[in-house]
């Protein structure tokens, strides 16, 4: 405790340090859901590392359906008037909410996408920096409302199953779609690009590492 209270830097930092004698419980699993709720601001280069947590409580969805800044009439086949027309509706025939920190209309629009587009979990967990749990989460309780509403729940546009595609067909529209990663997935700057590529090296020196020392050991065993 004390070497931890004696770090300082030249830059002028100071450490506080004290034990702290509380009581906490062992084995408590924390749900993607709760940790998307947390105020933590991811930074650029390896979000899921390096963040900060902001001292404030976790982020709720709005008390009502709430809005969706995507939520354009070649995305969803509705015009402005229809959309809240929708999400109204949906708010009122929703039961209690799940505990993620997206908004009713933002789920609404999730769905909306997986269905008219067939896009994958994964592409909408990096278009919300959310993780895929929080997603099918969100999936999962607009769906049933959308269907109660008649909601159509067959493809209707091209099929765009990644990102990159999603973000193409939005941009033809006149659609900035900017995902809100947050650092939760890389994003596609140099930096990330020379991290990918030591890290696909690293992986290919490894496997040729252990395939050389297969050999040797083969060279070694009593039939050669």
């Amino acid at each position: 405790m004390n070497c931890i209270a004696a770090t300082v830097t030249r830059a002028g930092l100071t450490v506080h340090a004290e034990l702290d004698d509380g009581s906490y419980p062992t084995g408590r699993k924390i749900s993607d859901a709760e940790t998307d709720a947390l105020p933590l601001a991811r930074h650029d280069w390896h979000g899921d590392w390096n963040y900060t947590l902001r001292p404030e409580p976790p982020a709720r969805p709005p008390a009502g359906p709430g809005t969706s800044a995507w939520a354009h009439p070649a995305l969803t086949g509705l015009d402005p008037a229809q959309w809240d027309q929708l999400t109204a509706a949906l708010h009122t025939t929703a039961d209690e909410p799940p505990p993620i920190h997206l908004s009713l209309a933002d789920q609404a629009f999730i769905t909306v996408l997986r269905l008219r587009y067939r896009i994958t979990v994964t592409a909408l967990a990096q278009l919300y920096g959310v993780s895929a749990t929080t997603i099918r989460t969100a999936q999962d309780h607009a769906w049933p409302l959308l269907v109660r509403t008649g909601y159509p729940t067959e493809t209707a546009g091209p099929t765009l199953r990644t990102l990159p595609r999603l973000t193409a067909y939005a941009r033809e529209h006149g659609i900035a779609l900017t995902p809100k990663t947050n650092g939760l997935f890389l994003r596609d700057s140099f930096a990330s690009r020379i991290w990918a590529s030591r890290w696909r090296i690293s992986c290919k020196n490894r496997r040729q590492v252990a395939e050389d020392h297969g050999n040797r050991l083969a060279q070694l065993s009593p039939g050669h």
